[in-house]
């Protein structure tokens, strides 16, 4: 089975609850041993007018991992603590077999 992948694109408009966001999808991506490839960090545009604030990538072992992650419980509670914190962008997409 290929690995999978959650890409984010995060607006932050609360960074104290943002932070709280953090806490508890942090515990979630340690509940699905998820691999952290981008957090943050510096964003370069090449092309086009997409120019977002935060970029977040998780790498899972496969889909089903990926699914069960943002519909566990930890995370959910992550989602709901998020709520009023900025705008989120997010989709799963599967690695090269």
């Amino acid at each position: 089975m290929p690995a999978a992948y959650i890409i984010a694109e995060v607006t932050v408009t609360n960074e104290e609850q943002m932070k709280l966001y953090r806490e508890w999808s942090t515990r979630a991506m340690q509940e699905f041993s998820a691999e952290v490839l981008v957090r943050g960090g510096r964003i370069e545009p090449l092309e086009g007018d997409w120019t977002p604030q935060r970029v977040v990538v998780l790498k899972f072992k496969d889909m089903t991992t990926a699914q069960a992650y943002y519909h566990s419980e930890t995370y959910t509670r992550a989602r709901q603590v998020r709520e009023g914190a900025g705008t989120i962008r997010m989709f799963a997409v599967e690695g090269a077999a």
